[in-house]
């Protein structure tokens, strides 16, 4: 495949990138894995399903360690005192004296997460096809080493904190903000807030639609995203910052899986998926 442009409808040209960076000079069955091919929509519906149904069940099978869990909430106040951005409980305090904020963020907190990332992962199957296994990739990465942040690092969300004097909104508005929180608390791993996936997850969905989106108004909405959604899960006393920046550290490491898997990051393969150039034929042995 040459390295020539293709002009798309969207108005916004794919390079082509050579044979090294897709893989397809590859040989054997690693380099057509390596290879992005167009995905098939039965085989994502089913993956998805069972990856999130897998990442449910070993995040809720991680031991409620809830005295480690309080003491880590505790050290991570503490350290947020001595940098200077334990501001959460004020903001907490403060959104939750306007009822109908607080609780529009308790059902932003309840959905969004899920609505807008499958959206996202349906408009890249739709416009995107060449792109979605890197970004798909790169998002069960970060969602995958997140479990370990589970197991090593147990921590109570600040609504739960021994004398935190943190409202939990959900609990004092009769909401369903959180799978934490009242009726569903046994249904949820309660002690697993470091690091935040409403964080990792929504900054995938919003770089993602930066980089790949054709209309200045979209790709600021994609980054107005990941930053709302770190006001909500503060304010939902859900998660501190430092929980936010774990979140970012595991997109980081989804990303670098992908372009250590793809040969490039996700937004610089071709937007279509390439064909494969057939193979030379060989002369014929004299």
């Amino acid at each position: 495949m040459s390295d020539s442009t293709v002009t798309e409808s969207e108005g916004r040209e794919d390079v082509a990138v050579p044979r090294a960076v897709t893989g397809e000079g590859g040989r054997g069955l690693l380099g057509r894995l390596r290879h992005p091919r167009r995905p098939r929509l039965w085989f994502e519906i089913l993956l998805i399903a069972l990856s999130y149904w897998i990442y449910s069940l070993i995040r809720n099978a991680v031991p409620e360690q809830r005295s480690a869990a309080l003491r880590n909430a505790d050290w991570i106040w503490r350290t947020e005192h001595q940098l200077g951005i334990a501001v959460e409980r004020a903001v907490n305090h403060a959104v939750n004296s306007v009822s109908w904020l607080i609780v529009g963020m308790n059902y932003y907190y309840a959905t969004l997460h899920f609505v807008i990332t499958l959206g996202v992962l349906v408009w890249l199957y739709r416009w995107h096809p060449g792109r979605y296994a890197a970004t798909r990739l790169a998002l069960f990465a970060t969602t995958g080493v997140a479990l370990v942040g589970y197991y090593l690092f147990p921590l109570a969300p600040p609504r739960l904190m021994r004398d935190g004097r943190f409202v939990d909104t959900v609990m004092v508005h009769h909401t369903w903000g959180s799978m934490a929180s009242g009726d569903l608390k046994h249904m949820s791993n309660q002690y697993a807030a470091m690091p935040s996936m409403h964080i990792g997850w929504s900054l995938w969905c919003g770089l993602t639609i930066f980089a790949l989106a054709s209309v200045p108004w979209a790709r600021v909405l994609g980054l107005l995203y990941p930053a709302t959604t770190l006001l909500v899960i503060v304010a939902t006393a859900n998660h501190f910052w430092l929980d936010a920046v774990g979140g970012m550290l595991c997109l980081a490491f989804g990303a670098a899986v992908a372009r250590i898997w793809y040969g490039a990051l996700p937004h610089a393969l071709p937007r279509r998926v390439p064909v494969r150039a057939p193979e030379p034929a060989q002369a014929p042995s004299p």
